[in-house]
C-alpha cells in the first residue's frame, strides 16, 4: 500500500513541477472555459508521465466535467473553443467531455476541430 501512495505522491510532485509553466501558458485562467475561479492543473493522461501536452489548467466546474459529471449542452458551449487548441490535454480533453452530449452541434464541432483523426472517429461514432 505504501508503494502505491509513494508512486501517487511522486506523480503529483511531477505535475506540480509544471504548475508555473502551465499557468503562464493558460494566462492564469481555465484553458477550457476561461474562468479564473478555483484553478488547478488536471492530468489528461494520468497513467503516463506528466508533460506540457498532457496537462491543462482547469476550473472546478471543468475538472468536475473531466472527472465524469454530466453537463447539459448549454453549459458545454463554454468549452467549445478549447477544441481548437494545439495542446492535446486541452482539445482532446474538452472533446471527450463534449462527446458525452449527443447534440448535433457537438458532433459538428468535434468533426471540425484539429484533434487527432483517430480520436475524432472514436468520439463521433
Amino acid at each position: 500500500m505504501a508503494k502505491g501512495y509513494q508512486a501517487n505522491r511522486e506523480h503529483l510532485d511531477e505535475i506540480s513541477a509544471f504548475g508555473k509553466a502551465i499557468g503562464k501558458r493558460a494566462g492564469f485562467k481555465c484553458e477550457w472555459c476561461e474562468s479564473k475561479d478555483d484553478l488547478r492543473v488536471w492530468d489528461y493522461q494520468p497513467d503516463s508521465s506528466p508533460a506540457m501536452e498532457t496537462l491543462t489548467l482547469l476550473c472546478r466546474r471543468c475538472r468536475d466535467w473531466a472527472e465524469g459529471r454530466k453537463a447539459d449542452s448549454n453549459e458545454l458551449r463554454s468549452i467549445r473553443n478549447a477544441l481548437w487548441s494545439d495542446v492535446p490535454a486541452i482539445a482532446e480533453g474538452a472533446a471527450r467531455v463534449m462527446a458525452r452530449c449527443k447534440e448535433t452541434w457537438v458532433r459538428e464541432a468535434i468533426e471540425e476541430s484539429f484533434i487527432d483523426e483517430a480520436i475524432k472517429t472514436e468520439l463521433v461514432k
